[in-house]
């Protein structure tokens, strides 16, 4: 028949069509096909968003202000791939409008569905050509020549048979106008979408046929079994409607696959769970459907169980497998399950390279000494919003990295099954019964952090680095100051297990332009009104060195935690440990565990361990090289020579020479070093063992999955002062009846004041007490937000930057010991201190330290907090004036 005669036929009136509802997932690319006048333009405009649609016709007109300038039709094309990949990449339905009858024109277009892992859909409009015909020569704009569509029509027709095997998931082929009218559209979710089920959940992880630690486990959350009759576990509810999720792996070198299938079949079936596949399910199930695989990693034990099962139960499970689905999205999207792994561009899409990473996961292409994959470490480079839930890679302890977990703790090998409960974050394990099955890598070895399944690398320091906080951004590490830090971490820090927190640099107040003072109180209140903080809280500055003190209740809650037993630490600001005496180390932490347990802080905050920022005083106990090198060398040449040069002046005046000025001059000298001698030695007092110790702490930083270093002041100096109450009590009931006085306590009270500093009678009484401590040979005070953490206010109420967490004021004795003793004649020039560097450098350290906690409190693994807490290390070596 001739292309000629067609359009007589197509006049015939068409039979009234049945409604089609045409099926299309909600996130996809929706691929009209058809000839020109088949009504894809109107098709679409009844069926779809105007912004979901993507037309050549109109893409022509934005590059050549013609839509029907064929000439512009690559460029058009161009602009229409561009527009179509960023509509996916925002996950949103496209539906492109043109006549995509010929095959490269449709390749290009599932290529960019592949490539953002939707699913590419197809809408044929088989309509007559005769129909199409007459539909452009009604058209003003467009008369197309004769040929066109009868050519078209030959390349749909000829496109018809092989669009699924082009790569189409679905095609919908509507044959005739009646069935194009009368057709609508259905929009499905993908099937990973569950994101209206709100939990709560209990993700379970890895379990490899250990069905009895899985009965343990599910009892300890709260699930009640049920068994068929031959007791075995078929299904398990919970009575507060809570929903079980398997992160897969279910099956394989565990004894008992089939019961474990069992169990999860008969949850999944009831509504009482949701399972997604792990690769073993994968490879099993191709196994039982013929097809051929290498039997290895605990398969064959799957096999062997399942031969003695019911071809009926076989079949179940081969059903239950194919169905699988390779993650989900729950909880309105902010939690994510999947087996492997899945980076935040994946989460809710459909495709082959989705379900591999799924399945699989991502490894560089190397393999370790044990000859496995090297996993790459996409959850080190995750900043999602939704919590990626996985397994598939054996973890000795389960632990959060930035808003990940992996929940794989190796079961079979001997190690414990883990459960996250959600929203609650709460990890619940039970230990495996014994080693089922031999690991080929260790799970656990001596490295710091390899309980954590990461241990601590050298690549995670070196170099340039950029580590991201919550409250400061990006900050960079230089890679000389990096180097610095590395020195001294590596050879004078402590167990970097335990170095949790380093405190940050604290910047002085504004300079003062008083007559004799470098340093006062006026300028702090003055700087914390003008960013908007009404009340602060003066804080006395003590006579000691800044330490770091974590304390456990016992050994145990150390080592369950820190991975190292005993009874704490005490650092300095360096990572150092404070006291090279382990006697004295211990017997501190002795007391402030007692006086902690006595005040009942361990009870009141959920933890077996306290983090405290502290003062331990004296100076001397740590600094007295320094003294008696640097301070005391410069005390002892002044009060050796100025008696000489005195004597030598006097002389010279009784024999009428005029040396009255110098002798003024020098009289001077000699009273500003006895005034140094004297600052410098109120620092400095003997100690024995305990005795003459003080330890002054004035912040709670952390405790168990709690970064309290955020609570209000307040609040802290409330849990200090019960614990130095406590610490009196017991040395009281420690010497009763004793005979000798009994000594003083170990803990020392800090003294504060809190002030307005919109109230003039509030600061003056602030300028007071501060003027009362330093009189009396006080170092000063810290000036703090009373709330702790503060942001000055921006525009539109979006958010500022960080005010400064606190500012020393010191008194105008102390700071001869850090200016030298004459330095009142020197104030003018020492007012041009510049001080936005280290007031930079406080913030930056502020933020990190608070990062370390934060992730800390959050489980994170050890190379997670050390990262910050190295950052803190490495700032530390910026060149900045040691004296602010």
């Amino acid at each position: 028949m001739t292309d000629e005669a067609t359009p007589s036929r197509d006049t015939t009136p068409e039979a009234p069509a049945v409604p089609r509802r045409l099926p299309v997932t909600d996130v996809s690319l929706v691929v009209l096909i058809g000839t020109s006048g088949s009504g894809k333009s109107t098709f679409a405009r009844r069926h779809f968003l105007p912004t979901q649609v993507v037309s050549s016709d109109f893409c022509r007109g934005l590059v050549a202000d013609d839509e029907n300038d064929q000439s512009a039709s690559s460029e058009a094309f161009d602009v229409l791939h561009y527009i179509v990949g960023k509509r996916l990449a925002a996950g949103r339905l496209t539906v492109v409008d043109a006549t995509n009858v010929q095959p490269e024109a449709r390749r290009s277009l599932v290529k960019i569905a592949r490539d953002h892992d939707v699913l590419p859909i197809a809408i044929v409009l088989d309509v007559p050509p005769g129909v199409c015909a007459e539909r452009n020569r009604t058209r003003p704009d467009r008369q197309l020549p004769a040929h066109v569509i009868p050519r078209q029509n030959r390349e749909l027709r000829r496109s018809l048979r092989g669009l699924e095997r082009e790569g189409f998931r679905k095609v919908h082929i509507l044959r005739g106008e009646a069935e194009v009218s009368a057709a609508g559209i259905e929009l499905e979710k993908r099937y990973n979408d569950l994101r209206h089920l709100t939990g709560p959940f209990d993700v379970v992880g890895d379990i490899h046929g250990c069905r009895s630690e899985l009965e343990t486990l599910l009892t300890r959350l709260g699930y009640v079994l049920t068994r068929d009759a031959e007791g075995r576990p078929v299904d398990a509810a919970h009575p507060e409607g809570r929903t079980a999720v398997f992160v897969g792996d279910l099956v394989d070198r565990g004894p008992d696959t089939p019961g474990v299938l069992r169990l999860v079949m008969g949850m999944v079936a009831a509504g009482h769970a949701l399972c997604v596949p792990g690769n073993h399910e994968n490879k099993l199930g191709r196994s039982m459907d013929g097809k051929k695989v290498t039997v290895s990693h605990g398969l064959q034990e799957s096999l062997d169980q399942l031969a003695c099962e019911s071809e009926e139960f076989r079949a179940e499970v081969r059903a239950f497998m194919r169905g699988l689905v390779s993650h989900y999205l729950l909880d309105g999207g902010a939690l994510v399950v999947c087996h492997a792994g899945l980076p935040e561009k994946y989460h809710g899409r459909a495709s082959g390279r989705v379900r591999s990473h799924a399945l699989y996961g991502e490894t560089t292409g190397e393999t370790d000494e044990y000859g496995l994959p090297v996993r790459y470490p996409w959850a080190e480079e995750y900043r999602g919003r939704a919590l990626v839930v996985y397994g598939h890679t054996p973890v000795p302890t389960a632990s959060f990295v930035n808003n990940t977990v992996c929940l794989d703790t190796g079961c079979v090998f001997g190690g414990s099954l883990t459960a996250l409960r959600y929203p609650e974050r709460e990890l619940v394990s039970v230990e495996a019964e014994r080693e089922w099955y031999a690991p080929v890598r260790p799970m656990i070895t001596d490295a710091p952090g390899a309980r954590e399944g990461r241990p601590l690398d050298l690549a995670d320091v070196a170099g340039r680095r950029i580590v991201e906080t919550g409250l400061h951004g990006r900050v960079a590490v230089r890679e000389e100051n990096a180097a610095a830090a590395l020195e001294v971490m590596s050879r004078f820090a402590l167990d970097p297990r335990l170095l949790a927190y380093l405190p940050p640099t604290m910047a002085p107040t504004a300079t003062s332009r008083r007559d004799g003072f470098l340093e006062h109180p006026d300028e702090a209140f003055a700087a914390y009104r003008s960013d908007g903080v009404r009340q602060v809280v003066c804080e006395e500055k003590h006579m000691g060195s800044r330490a770091v003190v974590l304390v456990a209740r016992d050994d145990a809650a150390l080592e369950k935690r820190f991975g190292v037993a005993g009874p704490g630490a005490i650092w300095t600001r360096t990572g150092r440990a404070f006291l090279s005496d382990d006697a004295l180390t211990a017997a501190v932490l002795g007391r402030v565990r007692a006086a902690a347990e006595r005040a009942g802080l361990f009870e009141e905050l959920g933890t077996g361990w306290l983090l405290l920022d502290a003062e331990l005083m004296p100076w001397s106990l740590k600094a007295v090289e320094l003294l008696r090198r640097q301070y005391a060398a410069v005390g002892a040449a002044a009060g050796a020579a100025l008696p000489v040069v005195l004597s030598a002046l006097e002389r010279a005046a009784g024999r009428g020479l005029d040396v009255g000025a110098l002798t003024a001059r020098q009289r001077q000298r000699a009273a500003d070093a006895g005034a140094f001698t004297e600052a410098y030695r109120r620092y400095c007092w003997p100690t024995e063992g305990l005795s003459g110790v003080r330890l002054a702490p004035f912040q709670v930083l952390a405790a168990e999955g709690a970064n309290l270093a955020v609570r209000p002041h307040d609040e802290h100096l409330a849990w200090i002062d019960r614990l130095v109450d406590a610490d009196a009590a017991l040395v009281v009931e420690a010497t009763a009846g004793a005979r000798d006085q009994a000594p003083p306590p170990l803990l020392h009270r800090t003294g504060r004041l809190v002030v307005d500093t919109a109230d003039e009678a509030s600061v003056a009484a602030g300028v007071a007490w501060w003027e009362e401590l330093t009189a009396a040979g006080g170092e000063g005070m810290v000036v703090k937000p009373l709330g702790s953490l503060v942001r000055t206010e921006r525009a539109e109420g979006r958010p500022g930057g960080l005010v400064q967490p606190g500012v020393k004021v010191r008194g105008r004795e102390y700071l001869r010991i850090i200016y030298g003793p004459d330095y009142t004649e020197h104030l003018d020039r020492l007012r041009e201190r510049a001080l936005g560097h280290k007031r930079s450098l406080a913030l930056r350290e502020y933020a990190l330290g608070l990062e370390a906690l934060d992730r800390l409190a959050a489980g994170e693994p050890l190379w997670r907090v050390h990262e910050a807490v190295f950052a803190v290390l490495a700032l530390e070596s910026e060149p900045v004036d040691p004296r602010l």
